[in-house]
């Protein structure tokens, strides 16, 4: 799947999410070295992430997958509490919790034993979740992609952890 930057500048603009040409530049596209981003993957742009706060906008193609991970305590800090809020499309988030028996989308077949958490939570626009600093997630898109704006603790994501071994 060959994505560009302007792909994922067009899910911005169906959130309502003007970003300046500079700041189009700037957007990330993660496949997270498993070289399959139309299932597991992450497009961002960053806003601002200092030693006080972070903000992002995370864009999901169509049942595109964030691997499950978590966000570790980093010199001496508890680790990035992260609140989502759904601005376009559906998001299907797992965390620690009550296993939910018939969850409404599955990662990737061949890599669902890298999967451990089940507890959904479905964000539609205008929905929103906090996620607890060092609690295992993944999350899915839906059927229309998904824009979520991330407000969240300082961002290390180079020490993030996740489960799938090959990341």
């Amino acid at each position: 799947m060959k994505v560009t930057k302007e792909d994922v500048n067009s899910y911005y603009k169906k959130a309502g999410i003007i970003l300046t040409d500079d700041e189009v530049d700037q957007i990330q596209i993660m496949d997270y070295g498993l070289g399959k981003l139309d299932k597991v993957g992450l497009q961002l742009f960053i806003y601002v992430n200092t030693d006080r706060y972070c903000s992002k906008e995370l864009v999901l193609f169509p049942g595109q997958t964030c691997p499950e991970h978590r966000h570790p305590p980093v010199n001496g800090e508890e680790g990035k509490q992260e609140t989502f809020r759904c601005r376009y499309g559906k998001v299907y988030l797992y965390v620690e919790g009550e296993k939910t028996e018939l969850p409404k989308v599955l990662p990737p077949h061949e890599d669902r034993e890298y999967y451990t958490v089940w507890h959904e939570i479905e964000l539609e626009a205008g929905g929103q979740y906090t996620i607890p600093p060092n609690t295992k997630h993944w999350f899915q898109a839906g059927e229309e992609g998904a824009v979520i704006t991330e407000m969240s603790s300082t961002s290390t994501d180079d020490y993030d952890i996740f489960t799938d071994s090959r990341i």
